[in-house]
């Protein structure tokens, strides 16, 4: 039924009522598409379509830019050679220098260009003798050339008894001549068909080169700045469009010398860096305020330009990635890839990742304590636990470790650590506190020591919190109603490090903590700036970032806030003079070797083989009734034998309530009663691993007890 419809519909040239106003009028019948669309309509959508396709498009971009090259290279060409020819380079430079307010070098270009001036007068008074000159050079040289040629003539004739040889140098200097004249009748033509061409080639280099041609019609790579390469060009021409008037204006009196602000572009690592002295009337802090700006102007991504403020006045160092570079993973590291590596505490340098430039970056631990920080599943624990497991491969370091988060990334270390906490309660956080309190016993024997003879070397002793601040905010309080927890004087966690952090250093008592997205609350000031070494890895505002570095890192540049989150895991900004940080920066960003679990383990390994064997504490038991000689085994665990400070060390670390106001007179009594005596060896005091076990199973042979 539907193919008998017939629909009216309005023909485009006939209005919809007729001039009799007729019902109907100037309605067709008309098929289910209507009547086709006019020729000149269909010849219009059909050049528009010609017109707008992609392949014309690329053929007028390709026509315009080959073209623009060869205009763009005469004009290159053309101010190049009135440059040559002119004073205007010295003025050019001399603008440049007046408006960077720098007169000394402002006069030295003047001083050039009345040099230039000089001597272009010179010129040009000399050839107004020079005709003069060269006509008589000619009647000289050509006379001179003549009667040399006769001589030679001469004596070739008196040679061969032939007077006919008196000429026959001249005649064969006639005959080059006209070969000469022959070569050069033949190659003239084509040189006028063809030197145009070869001309208008060599512009068309010179402009290509340049990129001397609108940007719409330069290739998509080069309109999108994908891989373009830094320039002094393109350096000024993105600080002139910066948004800095100041700036702005100044470059523009420059002219093209506004290159003149910046030192040579150096290769370095996996960029460039350039210094630009700035204008008067600019400050540094504009153009670092600026910096997401400069990196698009760039053709960069905001990560991928870094600015720092060298030693030299109103200067800012601009260090500007390879495009992608920053996005590719660093090498292993060489604890992973050297067996063989060893560490010295005192005197070596851990290996901890790669510069932005490229070069390996080791940081010294002696005598510092070290604090990280950053936003959450960032890296934190793995860059902390990578310096941790290059000092356990130092057999001196001991370590006392607490993980307040409790995954197991610090499980490793059972057999290596003295002491090591997981999890994340409360009563994992007193624990933390009473090791870090226990820390403070042994600092505070080893300081007296060291007042009774100053010449005493003690061995490194690392205290390693992981999520320090579940420990600052945890509400516990003890029997005495003093919080665990907190920023105040009362807080026994807090006093506990701020003691450590005030006089550990001296005696080789150190504090690592590992926090996350800082505040006044979780990681309070008096703890922050009471660490040598400190670190972040990304981090969401400035403020945090002054935070976690100081006012005067971030001041200098140093910007963790501007790490990409999640995208730049591992990657961390430093400030410590345990670092080699280039000259006048007060920070330095590093991208950190990753070591996994597995790797970890293997390292961990090695140092336990360095060792005599370690019984870890995985828990601190309080309030029960100790057995001084069990508790002396399993301190003393699988070593044949301990010394008898580290006998107390560890009974301290164990149970301080019970044991750190032990002295060697209580530990010898305890062991004689038992009949496993301290014995001398190698001129130290030691406990026997054999005697000690010996007195134990005596002892449950007799079905006896010691009281605690």
């Amino acid at each position: 039924m539907e193919s008998n419809v017939v629909r009216l519909t309005k023909t485009p040239t006939q209005a919809s009522v007729s001039p009799s106003g007729a019902p109907g009028a100037g309605l067709v019948p008309s098929g289910p598409e209507g009547p086709p669309a006019p020729l000149w309509v269909r010849s219009g959508r059909a050049v528009r379509a010609a017109v707008t396709h992609e392949h014309t498009r690329t053929a007028a971009r390709l026509a315009v830019r080959h073209g623009m090259y060869v205009v763009g290279g005469t004009r290159i060409v053309a101010r190049r050679t009135w440059e040559a020819r002119t004073a205007t380079r010295y003025e050019r430079m001399l603008r440049a220098a007046e408006a960077a307010g720098n007169y000394e070098v402002a006069a030295e270009w003047e001083e050039r260009g009345q040099r230039f001036r000089d001597a272009r007068h010179r010129r040009r008074m000399d050839l107004l003798h020079s005709p003069l000159d060269a006509a008589r050079g000619v009647a000289v040289s050509a006379g001179m050339g003549v009667g040399s040629l006769v001589a030679l003539g001469v004596v070739m004739a008196v040679a061969t008894k032939d007077a006919t040889q008196v000429v026959t140098p001249l005649m064969a200097t006639v005959e080059f001549i006209n070969v000469l004249i022959t070569i050069a009748t033949v190659v003239w033509g084509p040189a006028l068909t063809f030197g145009p061409f070869l001309a208008l080639l060599a512009l068309w280099g010179v402009g290509r080169h340049q990129q001397a041609a609108p940007n719409w019609a330069l290739p998509a790579a080069v309109r999108n700045g994908e891989g373009e390469p830094i320039t002094p060009s393109i350096v000024v021409k993105a600080l002139r469009d910066l948004g800095v008037p100041a700036l702005r204006n100044a470059i523009k009196e420059m002219g093209d010398a506004g290159a003149a602000m910046l030192s040579p572009i150096t290769i370095a690592g996996c960029g460039v860096e350039v210094d630009v002295t700035l204008p008067s009337g600019v400050s540094t802090i504009e153009v670092q305020n600026r910096r997401r700006k400069l990196a698009e102007n760039l053709s960069r991504h905001e990560h991928e330009v870094f600015i720092t403020i060298p030693q030299a006045a109103r200067t800012v160092r601009l260090w500007v990635a390879d495009s992608g570079a920053l996005d590719e993973p660093i090498g292993p590291s060489p604890l992973v890839t050297d067996e063989t590596m060893t560490a010295d505490y005192a005197k070596g340098r851990a290996p901890w990742g790669q510069d932005l430039r490229g070069d390996a970056a080791a940081i010294s631990l002696y005598q510092r304590h070290l604090l990280i920080t950053g936003l959450s599943n960032q890296g934190k624990t793995a860059a902390l636990r990578s310096l941790a497991l290059w000092a356990s491969l130092d057999r001196r370091v001991e370590f006392r470790v607490a993980d307040l988060k409790g995954a197991g990334d610090w499980a490793m270390f059972d057999g290596l650590a003295t002491v090591l906490i997981q999890g994340p309660t409360d009563e994992h956080v007193i624990e933390a506190t009473e090791m870090v309190e226990g820390l403070v016993d042994e600092m505070n024997r080893r300081i007296a020591a060291r007042q009774a003879d100053p010449t005493v070397v003690f061995d490194p002793l690392i205290g390693i919190v992981d999520e320090a601040q579940v420990a600052f905010m945890c509400p516990a309080i003890d029997d005495q109603k003093r919080p665990y927890g907190g920023a105040k004087a009362t807080s026994r966690y807090f006093m506990a490090v701020r003691k450590v952090h005030n006089q550990g250093r001296v005696v080789d008592v150190l504090m690592y903590e590992g926090t996350q997205d800082p505040t006044d609350q979780n990681l309070p000031k008096l703890v922050r700036e009471g660490a040598h070494t400190r670190a972040s890895l990304a981090l969401g505002t400035e403020a945090q970032a002054v935070m976690a570095l100081g006012e005067k890192a971030v001041n200098g540049g140093a910007a963790p806030h501007l790490l990409r989150q999640g995208l730049d895991k591992g990657t961390l900004v430093v400030a410590s003079d345990g670092i080699e940080i280039p000259k006048g920066q007060s920070s330095i960003t590093v991208r950190t070797h990753f070591i996994g679990d597995e790797d970890a383990r293997a390292i961990t390994d090695r140092a336990k083989a360095l060792r005599d064997g370690i019984t870890t504490l995985h828990v601190i038991e309080r309030g029960e009734q100790r057995d001084p000689l069990d508790d002396i085994a399993a301190v003393v665990g699988t070593a044949e034998r301990v010394r008898t400070k580290d006998v107390l060390a560890r009974l301290a670390a164990l149970d301080a309530d019970a044991y750190s106001a032990w002295s060697f007179m209580e530990l010898k009594r305890v062991l004689d009663d038992a009949g496993a005596e301290p014995w001398k060896s190698d001129g130290v005091m030691v406990v026997g691993r054999d005697r000690v076990a010996r007195a134990l199973a005596n002892r449950d042979d007799d079905g006896s007890a010691s009281a605690a």
